[in-house]
């Protein structure tokens, strides 16, 4: 009887054991796990990093459109811009190429 009753323990504890170390590598190696987890932490990162340098150019944008609007008219920029995008110039300047 104590023979029958130390295989069936051995046969709890290897099936203990066993699911044991399924749910240990489920833990760091499941959808849910450690892995995907740290993964998930780079990607929102990267992803902050990205919006913030979108969010930059936007501001950015938003300024030169203000400095260009009817409300608000820097003339340099207005000079800047027509200089670039239209090739103008002033009579009593110089080109130097």
């Amino acid at each position: 009887m104590s023979e029958r009753l130390s295989i069936s323990a051995l046969a709890f504890f290897i099936i203990m054991a066993l699911l044991g170390a399924y749910f240990a590598f489920a833990a760091v190696q499941g959808p849910s796990g450690v892995l995907r987890r740290e993964q998930l932490k780079a990607d929102t990162r990267e992803l902050t990093a990205q919006r913030d340098k979108l969010q930059s150019e936007v501001d950015r944008m938003r300024n030169l459109t203000k400095r260009l609007s009817d409300d608000f008219l820097d003339i340099d920029l207005l000079d800047e811009r027509a200089r670039d995008v239209l090739g103008y110039l002033r009579s009593d300047e110089i080109i130097i190429h």
